[in-house]
C-alpha cells in the first residue's frame, strides 16, 4: 500500500463504526466511510470535542453538523496551501490521501531534466495540479464544475502559484481530449482522478465502468514520443490495483514501453496504528 504519511496539518486520529475522527489543521471533523466496519471503544477525547460531525441519511445523502468550525479555514502540505470548506456529501475540498501520489510524482518532474507539459483530468480542486506546478512542470487542469475549477485558482494563489503556467479550462474531459487529438497538441504526463458517476457541462454522462478504459485509450493518443508517467486514481470498489495495471498496461506498454505498478492508497490511523485504505491508484512509467 502507497501511504500517505508526510502530513503534519492532517491526521485520522481513530476509527470506529463507520466513521473517522480527523484532525484538519485546528478542527476536528467526524466524517462517515465506508471502509470502517469495525466497531472499537472511541477512546480519543476528539469524539467528543468535534468541531463538525457528518451525518449520513438512511435515505441516501446527509448533513453536517457545526460545532465553532469556520466557513472556510486552510491546511497545509510543504509549500501548498489548501483552503478548505464542508460541503456537499461530506467533502472537505481536498483527499489528503493523494499526497502520496504528489510526493511520488513531483520527485519525477523535479529529476526530469527537460520541461514537462502535464494533463490532469476530473482535477477538482487541484491538489495534483499545484504539485505538478510547484515541481517545475506546466499544468492543463480540466474540470467540468466551474466551481471546482474556481476554488482550484484560489488554492493556487494561496500556494503562492498565481503566475505558475496553469491552464484552467471548465470542460467535459472526454470532449476535451478529443479536441487535443484534433489539434495536435501532446503531453508528457497525464493524471486522472474519474469520477464513478458524472454529467459534464452539456449532461454529457459518465458511468466509470463502461467509459474508463476506452478513455485511457483515447488519452494515449495526446501522449508525447517520450511521457514521463501516466497516473489513474480510482474510488469505485470494482477498480481494483489488479484491474487498474491490466487496463494501463494494455493500453500504454504496447505503444510506450515500460512498466506498470497499482496499490491500494491510504492514510495511517494515529491512535491504533492501522493504514485506512482510501482508493486505489495505477501509475505507469518508463
Amino acid at each position: 500500500m502507497w501511504i500517505a504519511d508526510n502530513w503534519k496539518d492532517y491526521q485520522v486520529l481513530d476509527t470506529s463504526s463507520g466513521e473517522k475522527l480527523e484532525r484538519w489543521g485546528d478542527y476536528l471533523l467526524v466524517r462517515p466511510d465506508p471502509q470502517v466496519i469495525w466497531n472499537t471503544e472511541k477512546k480519543n477525547p476528539g469524539w467528543r470535542k468535534k468541531n463538525g460531525h457528518y451525518h449520513r441519511s438512511s435515505k441516501g445523502g446527509g448533513e453536517w453538523e457545526f460545532f465553532n468550525l469556520p466557513n472556510e479555514w486552510s491546511i497545509h502540505y510543504g509549500n501548498l496551501t489548501f483552503n478548505l470548506k464542508p460541503f456537499s456529501f461530506k467533502h472537505t475540498g481536498l483527499f489528503p490521501e493523494q499526497a502520496t501520489n504528489w510526493d511520488w510524482f513531483g520527485k519525477l518532474i523535479r529529476e526530469a531534466g527537460r520541461p514537462i507539459k502535464v494533463l490532469n483530468l476530473f482535477a477538482y480542486t487541484g491538489g495534483a495540479t499545484l504539485a505538478a506546478a510547484a515541481a517545475g512542470a506546466s499544468v492543463t487542469h480540466v474540470d467540468a464544475s466551474k466551481g471546482m475549477v474556481t476554488w482550484a485558482k484560489e488554492n493556487a494563489v494561496s500556494s503562492g502559484l498565481a503566475d505558475a503556467p496553469i491552464r484552467w479550462l471548465v470542460d467535459d474531459c472526454v470532449k476535451f481530449v478529443e479536441r487535443e487529438i484534433r489539434r495536435g497538441n501532446h503531453y508528457d504526463v497525464i493524471i486522472m482522478d474519474p469520477p464513478s458517476y458524472g454529467r459534464g457541462p452539456k449532461g454529457e454522462i459518465w458511468k466509470i465502468e463502461e467509459s474508463i478504459f476506452p478513455f485511457i485509450e483515447l488519452t494515449t493518443q495526446i501522449l508525447s514520443d517520450n511521457p514521463l508517467f501516466f497516473l489513474v486514481n480510482s474510488y469505485t470498489t470494482g477498480l481494483q490495483p489488479a484491474v487498474l495495471t491490466y487496463m494501463i498496461h494494455t493500453a500504454l506498454v504496447p505503444k510506450f514501453g515500460g512498466f506498470v505498478q497499482a496499490d491500494e492508497i491510504g492514510l495511517p490511523v494515529k491512535d491504533n496504528g492501522l493504514v485506512l485504505p482510501c482508493g486505489a491508484s495505477g501509475r505507469w512509467t518508463k
